[in-house]
C-alpha cells in the first residue's frame, strides 16, 4: 500500500513533466483515494479502460492520454460526463503524461518502441529531444524499406502504411512515436533512411518520395502501447504496489 501523493511525486520526479510545454496538463487530472494498491495502465482514459479498471479493482489509472486537453470546451457533458463519473463513483486516481512520457530516455514510448523493434537510439532530434535516431541493435542494416516495415508489422502485429521511395539499404533510423508525422522534416535533415512513426498526414508522402526518405506510419495507438506500462510498472515495483496492464484495441 502507497499514499496516492507520494506515487504522484514518484512519477513527477521520473518524468520531470516541468520540463514541457505540453498541449494538457500532466501529472493528477483526477483525484481518488489516497491509499493506492493497484495501477492499472493504459494508453488512452477512455470509458471501456475505466471500466476495465473498476473491474480489475484498480485504485489508479495510469495513461499518456489523459482527459483534458487545449481548446477543449471546458464542460462536463457527453463523453466527459460519463468517464468522470466512473472515476468519481470508484473514487479511482487518474495519472496522465503526454510529452514527458514520449520522452523518457529508457521508459518512455520512443525508448520502448526501439526496444521492441530492436532498434538502439544514439541520439535525438526535433523539439525537446523528442525524436530518437539510432540503428538496429546489432548494428546491421534492413535490406529494403519494405523488409523495415514488414519487421515492423510481425513486431506490432499490425501491417503499416510504408511509403518507400527507393530499395535501398536502411541503416539510420529515426523515429518519434504517435502524432509526429511533422517531425519528418527533422528527421530528413539529421540524415535518417527511414523514419517510422504512428501517423501519416498528405504531405509526408510527397516529403518521402522527393527527399528519398522512407516514411512508415505503424498506427498511433499502436506505437505507444509500449510507454505507460513500463513507467507503471516500474513505479508500481519501487512502492510493492500491483499493476495490469489494460490493452484496448484501437485501429487508430
Amino acid at each position: 500500500m502507497a499514499h496516492q501523493p507520494a506515487v504522484l511525486s514518484a512519477f513527477d520526479d521520473l518524468l520531470q513533466p516541468a520540463r514541457f510545454k505540453d498541449y494538457g496538463p500532466n501529472g493528477l487530472q483526477v483525484e481518488g483515494k489516497t491509499e493506492l494498491r493497484h495501477i492499472v495502465s493504459g494508453v488512452t482514459a477512455s470509458l471501456a479502460l475505466i471500466e476495465a479498471a473498476v473491474a480489475a479493482q484498480a485504485d489508479a489509472i495510469f495513461v499518456h492520454h489523459g482527459l483534458f486537453w487545449r481548446g477543449q470546451s471546458g464542460t462536463v457533458t457527453g463523453w466527459m460526463k460519463q468517464r468522470l463519473a466512473l472515476l468519481l463513483r470508484h473514487d479511482i486516481n487518474l495519472y496522465a503524461y503526454h510529452l514527458p512520457l514520449d520522452a523518457h530516455p529508457t521508459l518512455g514510448n520512443n525508448a520502448q518502441l526501439g526496444l521492441q523493434l530492436g532498434l538502439e537510439g544514439v541520439g535525438c532530434f526535433g523539439d525537446n529531444d523528442l525524436g530518437f535516431l539510432g540503428q538496429r541493435r546489432d548494428g546491421g542494416a534492413f535490406a529494403s524499406a519494405q523488409d523495415l516495415a514488414a519487421h515492423i508489422g510481425k513486431q506490432l502485429n499490425r501491417s503499416p502504411v510504408l511509403i518507400a521511395p527507393a530499395q535501398t539499404a536502411i541503416k539510420k533510423i529515426a523515429w518519434c512515436t504517435g502524432g509526429a508525422q511533422s517531425y519528418f522534416e527533422a528527421a530528413i535533415a539529421a540524415g535518417a533512411d527511414a523514419f517510422i512513426t504512428g501517423e501519416i498526414s498528405e504531405p509526408q508522402a510527397h516529403y518521402a518520395r522527393e527527399c528519398g526518405v522512407a516514411f512508415i506510419a505503424c498506427g498511433h495507438h499502436a506505437s505507444e502501447r509500449y510507454g505507460a506500462p513500463a513507467v507503471a510498472g516500474h513505479v508500481a515495483a519501487q512502492f510493492g504496489l500491483a499493476h495490469t496492464f489494460i490493452d484496448i484495441d484501437n485501429p487508430a
